[in-house]
């Protein structure tokens, strides 16, 4: 694949620092756009693109998406072949209590976005979409599910971003992918997410909050697994000769319920939890379950990581950045 420049919104992320890493091994030259925002801590991110910093094919810009006139001056500066776009407020839960921040970032952030494409002549792009998308549908989760009952704010700004994405592809002859994460763990995982918070609380004999009666379950995703996605995506839409639009879940397929999550952290660290039992909350799913025969068709995708072994990797991680 002949490409030279990609730009990756919200790239200090926890998927944007990694993809960014993985496109420089691949000897792209890479342009960072995250507005380091406060939702968790900036200094994650700037841990997280650290090592990206010394590459010399690497240039972080701390912009916002929601800034029209920035992003119009990144993408005028700079001459991309592809963008991937990340940038996003996630999580349900906070969507829920700010459902005005998450509008503004995540659909008028995405129109900025497709906008500036436009006018810059750049048209192939990679969107990051959301299992949430699905609802409470039936599992396992298709592609050609009805996805028109979100039932958060996350979920339908999400569905609002490939609704966009449909029309710029249509309006403008743009080649784009929307890849539906499911829940994606490993290093650097955020720190609000389960993972992440429930192996902090049991290391530190705190309690685990725990909604519902265990049974909920997730389709955990390792990050390599994701990233491997999101490359065979960005070449997809690179390499086609006509305009695409396509729509495609990146999940393990194996999902696991939150009683089981909760066991495999603590046989990993070697300690049991204390269970705080609350109600299931708000806007919640019962459970997510991708369907990939599409993803493995059209990008030739694996679920290579055992649940088991991407726990284990992930707490080797926790552990050397649990200090800092």
């Amino acid at each position: 694949m002949q490409m030279k420049s990609v730009l990756v919104t919200g790239g200090a992320g926890f998927i944007g620092s990694v993809l960014c890493d993985t496109l420089l091994d691949q000897g792209f030259r890479v342009v960072c756009v995250d507005n380091l925002c406060d939702f968790y801590s900036p200094t994650i991110k700037r841990r997280n693109i650290s090592a990206a910093l010394e590459n010399p094919n690497y240039l972080f810009i701390e912009a916002d998406i929601r800034d029209s006139e920035s992003i119009n001056s990144v993408f005028a500066k700079h001459q991309f072949d592809i963008v991937v776009h990340l940038a996003a407020m996630a999580g349900v839960r906070p969507s829920i209590e700010n459902p005005e921040g998450y509008f503004t970032v995540n659909v008028m952030g995405t129109l900025n976005i497709l906008n500036a494409c436009i006018k810059q002549g750049v048209k192939k792009l990679i969107f990051a979409s959301s299992s949430s998308v699905y609802g409470d549908n039936p599992v396992p989760f298709k592609e050609t599910d009805n996805v028109d009952n979100p039932i958060s704010p996350y979920a339908a700004t999400k569905k609002a971003g490939e609704l966009l994405c449909y029309t710029w592809h249509h309006l403008y002859a743009m080649s784009i992918v929307c890849l539906r994460f499911f829940t994606v763990y490993g290093p650097r995982q955020r720190p609000d997410l389960a993972i992440h918070k429930f192996t902090k609380l049991i290391m530190q004999g705190e309690s685990v909050p725990f909604f519902g009666n265990g049974n909920t379950s997730r389709d955990y995703t390792y990050i390599d697994d994701i990233i491997t996605g999101i490359s065979s995506s960005i070449k997809l839409a690179y390499d086609s000769d006509n305009p695409i639009y396509e729509v495609i879940n990146l999940g393990s397929s194996t999902p696991v319920s939150l009683s089981e999550m909760i066991e495999t952290i603590e046989k990993t660290i070697g300690k049991r939890a204390r269970i705080l039992h609350y109600p299931v909350q708000p806007g919640d799913v019962q459970r997510t379950f991708a369907e990939i025969s599409k993803a493995e068709m059209i990008l030739g995708y694996k679920q290579n990581m055992p649940f088991s072994k991407g726990i284990a990797l992930f707490y080797e991680w926790f552990k050397s950045v649990a200090g800092s």
